[in-house]
């Protein structure tokens, strides 16, 4: 199978490195047919393969393959939006749903009560934008939520953007209030 993917690249080099226009008709002729042959050995393999599979999913043993299976999908398709780990004030990484919310309101009362750990104080920027007479528009604070992504560092409020995703309109509406 290798073989045949390796022709086809190598007839299309040839192909479209040539210049000549007579030339050119016969070297895409051959691509065309290499090509043709490689998708072919390339579907037979990928045939093969699916048949071992489903004979493999057959067997009684392989009942684990299948629940292996239907868990890495699921776990492709869940929401990216929720938090499913953060850590405790220890350090230690906290999985359980309960100690997550649990550690949510202590570790929001701590940053926005000025104990945060950050050497860099918060909204220098808008300190300084305020200072200079403009004000901070809520298109702009809408613009901003928009080009917010997932998974992202932490800015200086040390707050994720998965976090101000999730408050929706809430959040906008606090961010707007801030500003």
């Amino acid at each position: 199978m290798r073989e045949k993917v390796k022709e086809k690249q190598k007839a299309y080099a040839a192909f479209s490195s040539c210049t000549l226009e007579e030339e050119k008709g016969v070297r895409e002729a051959m691509y065309k047919d290499t090509k043709k042959v490689a998708k072919k050995v390339v579907a037979m393999a990928k045939n093969k393969a699916y048949e071992r599979l489903y004979q493999k999913l057959e067997t009684k043993e392989s009942e684990k393959d299948v629940f292996k299976l239907a868990r890495a999908r699921e776990r492709k398709s869940r929401d990216l939006g929720c938090v499913g780990c953060i850590k405790g004030e220890d350090g230690r990484v906290l999985v359980e749903e309960t100690e997550i919310k649990k550690r949510w309101p202590s570790y929001f009362s701590r940053l926005l009560n000025g104990e945060s750990d950050s050497s860099r104080p918060l909204g220098r920027g808008v300190q300084e934008r305020h200072l200079n007479g403009s004000r901070i528009s809520k298109e702009e604070v809408k613009g901003t939520f928009r080009k917010m992504k997932f998974g992202k560092a932490v800015g200086p409020d040390l707050i994720p953007v998965e976090i101000w995703k999730c408050l929706g309109e809430k959040g906008f509406k606090l961010v707007d209030g801030i500003f």
